[in-house]
C-alpha cells in the first residue's frame, strides 16, 4: 500500500470507484454494445456466422495476450501513463472497426480494440491495492463492481437501437467518442499511485522470468481458477446472446436488454452485499457462499432445461442468480491473489487477468459454437466451468490457512 496515499485522491472514494469503474467497463461494454447487431453486421459485410464469431473470439485473444503486459508495464513506467496510452489505442482502434468494410478489416481492428481494452480492468486492480488495506480495499472493488454494472446493462439495448434507427457503424462511433471521453477523464482525474521506488525494471527478459514466481506458485494459479473460470459459466450465455435470446428465446435484438439488466442487476447486487460483508464475516465464508449459490443454482438450471423447453420466464433468471454469487465471491478472491505478489500487484493482476480472458477467449471460439444451439448443452457447460473454479478453491482453502497459522 501506497505510504502517501492520503494526497492522491482527495475526493469522495465513490468518485474513485467510478473513475475505474469506467476504465474497466469499457471492455466489456465493446462486446455487449454490437451482440445485437450481430447478425446484421454479418448480413452488410457478407460474412458468415462463424467469421462473425472471430470478431469476438480476436477480441478476446488480443484482451487476453496483452493482458499480460499492461500490469507490468504500469509495475515499471507507473500506473498514469499505461492507461492513458491504453484508452487512445482503443479510441483509434473503435474508428478503425467504425471504417471496416470486410470481415478481415474488422476482425483486425477488433483484436486491436481487445488488446488496448483490457488496460483499465489490469490496472485498476493495481490501483486499488496501492491505495488501500485488504478491507477497504474489498469494499472499494465492490463499490468498482456496481459501478461497472450499470453500463454493460444499458450497452445491449443502445447497440440495438442503434442498429435499427442507423447503421452497425453507429456502434463503433459511439465506442471512439466513449473512449476520447475517457481519455479526458483520465488525463484529468487519475492519479499515479506508484511512487518511483516502488517500480520495476522494465527487460524483456526479467519482464518474462518475473511471471515465472507467480506461475509456479500454486496458491496463485488456484486463486485465479477459483475467480476467473467460474464467471465464464455466465459468460457462456453472453456470447451465446445472439443465438440463446434470437433462437432459443424468440427475442428481438431491442429486447436483449432483459437478459443483461437481470444478469448485471445480479452481479451489482452482489458486489453490494459483498462490500457490506467487507471485516464482518470471516473471507472464506464469504467465498463459501458464494459458491453454493452458484452451485445451487447451476444444479437448478441444468435440471429445468432438461425438462422443459426453454422460455423467456424462468431461462435468464438462474443466470442472474449465479452471477450474484461470483460477484458476492471474486472481490475476496482477487485481493487474495494480488496478495500473493505484493511486491508486483500490477504483474499479478496482469497474469489474473490473463488466464481469465484466455478462458473467454476459448470459450467464445471454441465452447460457445459447439454448444450455444442447445440450451441443455449450455448449461452443462456452465456448470463445468463452475466446477473447476470449485475444485480450485477447495484445494487452495486449506493451504491458505496453513499460511496464515505459520504467518
Amino acid at each position: 500500500m501506497n505510504p502517501d496515499d492520503s494526497p492522491l485522491w482527495r475526493g469522495r472514494r465513490w468518485t474513485l470507484a467510478l473513475l475505474l469503474a469506467c476504465l474497466g467497463m469499457i471492455g466489456p461494454f465493446a462486446i455487449d454494445t454490437y451482440l445485437p447487431a450481430f447478425a446484421g453486421i454479418g448480413a452488410a459485410i457478407g460474412a458468415t456466422p462463424v467469421q462473425m464469431q472471430q470478431t469476438l473470439s480476436s477480441y478476446l485473444l488480443g484482451f487476453a495476450v496483452m493482458n499480460l503486459f499492461h500490469g507490468a508495464l504500469a509495475d515499471s513506467l507507473g500506473r498514469r501513463p499505461v492507461v492513458l496510452v491504453g484508452v487512445a489505442v482503443f479510441t483509434l482502434a473503435s474508428v478503425g472497426c467504425a471504417l471496416s468494410d470486410s470481415i478481415g478489416t474488422l476482425v483486425f481492428f477488433r483484436a486491436l480494440q481487445g488488446a488496448s481494452a483490457g488496460v483499465g480492468m489490469v490496472v485498476s486492480r493495481a490501483i486499488i491495492r496501492d491505495l488501500y488495506a485488504p478491507a477497504d480495499a474489498q469494499r472499494m472493488m465492490s463499490q468498482v463492481t456496481i459501478f461497472f454494472g450499470i453500463a454493460p446493462a444499458i450497452a445491449p439495448m443502445i447497440g440495438g437501437l442503434l442498429f435499427e434507427w442507423a447503421d452497425w457503424h453507429s456502434i463503433f462511433w459511439l465506442l471512439a467518442v466513449l473512449g476520447l471521453a475517457l481519455l479526458v477523464a483520465n488525463w484529468r482525474w487519475l492519479p499515479e499511485t506508484l511512487p518511483p521506488a516502488g517500480r520495476q525494471l522494465f527487460r524483456a527478459g526479467p519482464l518474462m522470468r518475473g511471471y515465472v514466481p507467480l506461475v509456479k506458485n500454486p496458491r496463485f494459479v488456484a486463486l485465479v481458477f477459483a475467480s476467473g473460470v467460474p464467471f465464464n459459466g455466465m459468460f457462456l450465455y453472453v456470447l451465446s446472446a445472439p443465438v440463446f435470446l434470437g433462437e432459443h428465446l424468440q427475442l428481438a435484438p431491442t429486447q436483449f436488454f432483459w437478459f443483461f439488466m437481470l444478469s448485471i442487476g445480479g452481479i451489482m447486487g452482489g458486489a453490494l452485499v459483498s462490500g457490506r460483508l467487507a471485516g464482518r464475516i470471516k473471507p472464506r465464508h464469504q467465498i463459501r457462499h458464494g459458491f453454493v449459490i452458484m452451485l445451487a443454482t447451476t444444479v437448478v438450471n441444468v435440471l429445468l432445461n432438461a425438462a422443459f423447453e426453454p422460455h423467456p420466464a424462468w431461462s435468464m433468471l438462474p443466470i442472474a442468480v449465479f452471477s450474484f454469487g461470483w460477484a458476492l465471491m471474486v472481490p475476496v478472491v482477487t485481493i487474495m491473489a494480488l496478495d500473493q505478489a505484493p511486491d508486483r500487484r500490477g504483474t499479478a493482476s496482469s497474469v489474473q487477468a490473463f488466464v481469465g480472458s484466455l478462458a473467454n477467449a476459448a470459450v467464445a471460439g471454441v465452447l460457445a459454437p459447439l454448444v450455444m444451439h442447445s440450451t441443455l448443452a449450455l448449461a452443462l457447460t456452465s456448470a463445468g466451468m463452475l466446477s473447476v473454479g470449485i475444485v480450485a478453491w477447495l484445494w487452495v482453502k486449506p493451504r491458505l490457512e496453513q499460511v496464515q497459522v505459520v504467518g
